[in-house]
């Protein structure tokens, strides 16, 4: 009978460990390389969650805040049209605002009208740097996560396979050559499989998030020359607008003290 129990025992499989068991199992059995691949998701989950988050708070309909401005500016309410950029978020607003706030100042200073959309021109081409900065912001560490994961992965196969040929070279006679390099194998290749898993999702919501990007640039661009046309076509028909005084709400209290503009 304990001879019986003994052979029993010795025939049964052994008894896996917690950590050994679904996604931790996966992560103890790729091999030291899995825990930077990790780290690579997480990070990338992030980037992904706060570029949703700041492309959802500036998408707001550019076509209607555009004829708003425009309509302001031809009933000569400069002060108005700045601080309904102020108010709103995103590239169009933004660029607006730094278009007709250059323009009020040039104004007020009773500059020439070629100078004043020359400098409006420039002002809105110098910020447009910045706009493309803050909607680009941390997409290149999603392209780095797309780029590296994969390779980590590649890696840490291909070191596993290299151990795993030296533990070959090393085996007794007996034993079964095929099945032990087919699990090395199968257990190295796990780490490939994550590094992808992790790569092109990051890919694909860095493709996705630069064509967003792309068409916000492209539409605060047309929104910058429809501003300048609007000017160059007020100063043009109103020449004695850029040397009339623009009213100042602090100086007339009956005018609303209207703020805007960049800072």
């Amino acid at each position: 009978m304990l001879t019986l129990f003994a052979e029993t025992a010795q025939n049964a499989p052994a008894v896996k460990n917690w950590w050994e068991y679904g996604a931790l199992g996966y992560m103890d059995a790729g091999g030291p390389f899995m825990w930077p691949i990790l780290l690579l998701a997480v990070i990338a989950t992030g980037v992904v969650i706060e570029r949703f988050r700041a492309l959802h708070l500036i998408a707001i309909d550019a076509e209607a805040l555009r004829r708003q401005v425009l309509d302001l500016l031809h009933q000569d309410k400069v002060e108005e049209a700045v601080s309904l950029c102020a108010r709103s978020h995103g590239p169009v607003p933004a660029i607006l605002a730094v278009g007709i706030h250059r323009y009020n100042l040039l104004r007020r200073l009773n500059y020439d009208p070629t100078k004043i959309e020359e400098q409006v021109v420039k002002a809105m081409e110098d910020y447009s740097s910045h706009i493309s900065a803050a909607l680009e912001k941390n997409l290149p560490i999603l392209s780095t996560v797309a780029s590296v994961a994969p390779m980590l992965g590649s890696l840490g196969t291909v070191v596993g396979m290299v151990l795993m040929f030296q533990g070959i070279t090393e085996m007794k006679p007996e034993d079964n050559i095929i099945k032990k390099a087919a699990a090395g194998i199968q257990v190295k290749l796990i780490v490939t499989v994550w590094g992808l898993m992790v790569g092109i999702p990051a890919y694909m919501f860095f493709n996705y998030f630069m064509s967003v990007v792309s068409a916000r640039i492209l539409e605060a661009e047309e929104t910058a020359s429809q501003l300048v046309e609007a000017l160059v076509l007020r100063l043009a028909l109103v020449p004695d607008a850029v040397a009339a005084p623009v009213p100042n709400p602090i100086l007339n209290p009956a005018l609303p003290n209207v703020r805007g503009g960049p800072n």
